[in-house]
């Protein structure tokens, strides 16, 4: 599915950085950052344009050949993972940000990710998470169809223990993010840090 979409001509969710993250992003130390699900990169390239040492994962080559290609239309370098998050492993105390948007994973596979961003990052480093939850059903402006995949922020507080919760709330804002993202939103935000 994702390769069809990204196959597409254009970028699905557009070349600029998802706003929320762009709000934030100063608060992420310099160094290493790594962006999970970044699809066409617009994220990795915007994190990597701030001077981080930035590296995108994603399950689709096509996205993640877009995300090459807007890196070096912008100058940045850019490393970028082919993997399925069911089976990439976070490497432990390396990353001073960490970055989620737009992420929608089944609940047990969340946690498990989720628990490996506790261990990921460095001490200081910064989490920075943006995800539609359940109310976003009934919308129709862009995310999953299936209730399992969108995360409360209750689960959230509880899959980050072990992290400071710098801000974390659900709330109703306006997104627009290409064709995909489009309109009122339910969305959770949250930016957490590890302790020093």
């Amino acid at each position: 599915m994702w390769d069809d979409r990204y196959g597409q001509p254009g970028f699905a969710y557009g070349t600029e950085p998802n706003d929320w993250l762009a709000a934030q992003a100063a608060l992420i130390p310099k160094g290493r950052v790594l962006s999970v699900a970044d699809g066409e990169g617009r994220n990795g390239v915007f994190l990597a344009s701030l001077g981080h040492d930035v590296t995108s994962v994603d399950a689709s080559p096509v996205g993640l050949a877009k995300a090459s290609a807007l890196a070096a239309a912008r100058g940045v370098p850019l490393t970028t993972v082919v993997a399925d998050l069911a089976e990439f492993e976070i490497e432990p105390i390396a990353w001073q940000g960490i970055v989620s948007i737009f992420c929608h994973l089944p609940a047990p596979l969340r946690r498990r990710v989720h628990a490996q961003v506790v261990r990921g990052l460095a001490p200081g480093g910064v989490f920075i998470l943006e995800a539609y939850t359940v109310a976003q059903l009934k919308r129709g402006t862009g995310g999953p169809k299936a209730a399992e995949l969108l995360p409360s922020l209750d689960d959230l507080r509880a899959e980050l223990e072990g992290l400071e919760l710098v801000h974390a709330a659900e709330r109703e804002r306006e997104v627009h993010e290409g064709a995909f993202h489009d309109g009122p939103s339910d969305v959770v935000q949250v930016v957490a840090r590890k302790p020093a």
